[in-house]
């Protein structure tokens, strides 16, 4: 086994590329410009930065979030296949985010897929869900969720705005002593 070498050790040299950082270069290049006072929002910034969780969403994919209005009550496929395409090919979003993303924008037609939630209701896709790499597949089976999850809500008269939180809670308390590792 080697032994760990520090700066004070004989030999020790400080190489020209130790200087070229490339850690989330637009996101470090912004926080080292900043110079205003922190409020809340900055630091959820530099938290994100350190887990390595702040994602770049380009502008066209930003401008097809937008077109969902919080009072929309109907869910247009084409248009949510557009977002999830943009939203999946973001280094770092992969289907639970994007659904996230998609719930805060509009719970009345958009809810969080959640391995909790598809285990409560008997949904055995959600490892295929979460683990394929292929966004097509990943796009339609968060649309086939979304409408089995709507049918459910009606089935046990939940109301489709909180599906995902409730049926999080029951399993979190149905199901609390069985993992859910492999589901």
């Amino acid at each position: 086994m080697e032994s760990i070498k520090t700066v004070s050790d004989e030999g020790f040299e400080l190489k020209e590329e130790y200087y070229k950082y490339d850690y989330q270069v637009n996101l470090t290049k912004q926080l080292d410009e900043y110079s205003e006072d922190f409020d809340e929002f900055q630091i959820n910034r530099i938290a994100l930065w350190k887990l390595n969780r702040y994602f770049h969403i380009d502008e066209e994919t930003l401008d097809k979030i937008n077109q969902v209005k919080p009072t929309d009550s109907e869910l247009n496929e084409n248009l949510t296949l557009e977002i999830l395409d943009g939203l999946l090919r973001t280094d770092g979003i992969r289907l639970a985010m994007a659904s996230t993303i998609l719930r805060f924008k509009n719970p009345n037609i958009y809810q969080i897929i959640d391995q909790r939630v598809c285990r409560i209701l008997g949904i055995d896709s959600f490892t295929k869900l979460t683990s394929s790499k292929k966004i097509e597949e990943q796009k339609e089976l968060y649309l086939a969720y979304l409408k089995e999850l709507r049918k459910i809500c009606v089935e046990r008269n939940v109301e489709f705005i909180n599906a995902d939180r409730v049926f999080y809670n029951a399993d979190k308390d149905i199901n609390r002593n069985v993992k859910l590792t492999g589901y």
